[in-house]
């Protein structure tokens, strides 16, 4: 499978909102809510274009369960730009063929 480009017209979204948008499957188990890490991902470039860690991020980061790449899906809006990330290997589909 190839990398997926989503494209928006929106200026502002939360990640997970994007995503959808363009009709890819992205796990999350808690209904977007922030109370699980199931729609983790790793942000391999961009991070400056995220908004700051929301106060269930750093929970999670406290906890071990959030490294400084990764993010929620749920909770991190897009403020401006690209970027580019995947799925956290423990959070992958088993009927989804991922790039790397």
């Amino acid at each position: 499978m190839d990398h997926l480009e989503i494209q928006t017209n929106r200026t502002i979204g939360k990640v997970i909102e994007l995503i959808h948008e363009n009709y890819i499957d992205w796990m999350h188990a808690c209904g977007k809510k922030g109370r699980c890490t199931s729609c983790k991902m790793i942000v391999d470039e961009g991070m400056e274009n995220l908004s700051p860690l929301s106060a269930r991020e750093k929970y999670y980061a406290e906890k071990g369960r959030l490294k400084p790449a990764e993010r929620l899906t749920c909770q991190t809006i897009l403020k401006t730009g690209s970027i580019k990330i995947r799925v956290a290997e423990e959070n992958k589909f088993s009927h989804i063929d991922y790039s790397e």
